[in-house]
């Protein structure tokens, strides 16, 4: 027995030895970014390169740089151009992907401002994008970047330059969940009511399972960057503020959806320290925010739910954790092709329950389940989810991505939180 624990042992230092090797032989210690125009309307996109930059820090996994989640309505590979081996890889999904879903999106074309970043390559690379087929639930080639990683016209990312403050600091940043807390409509005299609210959303992060169980697992960090107006934008009342990120509810016409679509200048007020997720406060009392998967995450710092709204915002941002809530303000019945399982890990059309969390429902729970008081506190298949009233399901009754009222993760989410907590530390 002695043996087979030494062996073990032996094959995952062997196993992290590797894996940090590979980034030594492939990666710098920094950053590298391209941003981009994404444009088009419900049916089109088009991808336009913007420029290439260097930037400071790279808190991602050494040992993690394959994406194997494969989240996301979008993803990027990166390959060694000499080899053609696959080094690199990430889902997200950005608020133009949501845009195309709106009404607004089959009468005009928009462009949106975005952004991905990875490992700064020693050598040239090939970048490949992809868009995830909503027909087949497949990745489709969308764009083959080169990147010549002498080129001078790589550019220093110079832009937001502002001093950064430890909230949260348990170790390395390869080795931890980074967060980056950025600032949106806090004066110069406000920074330190940012840094008291800095502290409250740490506090308050932890006191949510599965996170209270990881408080050393996680960095948290944040920008001290005065807008010159406090506040956000709320157009329906005529209010439109200075602010450095230019956040503002009414995005899409709804009310409480508080967003930013300039991700670019997230991506560069969020450069001052390592990160791999942004949570950026908005500085008003009006209830509101937003969560996108690899993106950002946003909430307001002023209202009474204040803490259910960090934390479910950032089951979107950093779990790829979907709503589960459906009403009839919110419910599109071809939100999802119901002939292919979503990608979210919380949500299911029972295509391939398997993949999902069927491993955690009672073999005496009948699937679908039925939204009966004597199932409340088990885990099934309640129809309703994701926007959608019929033929979509979530794994409980209630849970922090449904509703507020239980204050906590279901059973499926919370499982989906360490998983991604893992793959960024172990």
């Amino acid at each position: 027995m002695k043996r087979i624990f030494y062996l073990i042992a032996v094959s995952l230092v062997l196993y992290s030895t590797n894996a940090f090797a590979q980034f030594d032989d492939y990666f710098h210690d920094k950053t590298l970014r391209i941003d981009y125009t994404h444009s088009g309307d419900s049916e089109n996109e088009h991808y336009f390169i913007d420029k290439v930059l260097e930037e400071p820090y790279w808190a991602g996994s050494k040992t993690k740089l394959i994406d194997t989640f494969e989240y996301g309505k979008y993803f990027f590979k990166v390959y060694d151009k000499e080899t053609g081996k696959e080094i690199y890889s990430r889902g997200y999904c950005t608020l133009f992907g949501e845009w195309q879903t709106t009404e607004e999106a089959t009468k005009v074309p928009k462009s949106f401002k975005e952004a991905i970043v990875m490992p700064f390559p020693k050598k040239d690379v090939k970048v490949e994008f992809f868009t995830r087929s909503f027909k087949t639930g497949k990745w489709v080639s969308k764009l083959v970047y080169d990147i010549d990683v002498s080129s001078y016209f790589i550019q220093k990312n110079k832009k937001m330059n502002y001093p950064s403050f430890d909230v949260h600091v348990k170790g390395k940043s390869s080795e931890k969940l980074d967060i980056v807390l950025l600032p949106e409509g806090y004066t110069k005299a406000e920074m330190g009511k940012f840094i008291a609210d800095c502290k409250v959303f740490a506090e308050k992060l932890f006191s949510f399972a599965p996170y209270d169980k990881n408080i050393d697992k996680i960095n948290i960090r944040a920008i001290l960057a005065p807008s010159e107006d406090s506040g956000i934008d709320i157009p329906a009342k005529g209010e439109f503020k200075n602010t450095l990120l230019d956040v503002t509810f009414y995005t899409f016409d709804s009310e409480r959806y508080c967003m930013t679509d300039d991700f670019q200048k997230v991506r560069d007020l969020a450069k001052n320290a390592p990160y791999d997720q942004i949570y950026i406060l908005a500085n008003t009392t009006k209830y509101g925010g937003g969560g996108i998967y690899n993106y950002y995450s946003l909430s307001i710092n002023g209202n009474i739910k204040a803490p259910e709204v960090f934390i479910h915002e950032f089951g979107h941002g950093f779990a790829g954790l979907g709503d589960e809530y459906y009403t009839s303000s919110t419910s599109y019945n071809d939100f999802y092709n119901l002939k292919v399982e979503p990608w979210e890990p919380n949500i299911t059309t029972l295509v391939d329950f398997k993949s999902k969390w069927k491993h955690l429902v009672d073999k005496k729970t009948p699937i679908p389940t039925p939204d009966e008081k004597k199932y409340y506190n088990k885990t099934g298949a309640f129809e309703g989810g994701g926007y959608v009233a019929k033929k979509v399901y979530r794994p409980a009754h209630d849970c922090l991505m449904k509703s507020f009222q239980g204050h906590t993760f279901c059973a499926a989410c919370q499982e989906a939180i360490q998983k991604m907590i893992d793959f960024y530390t172990e």
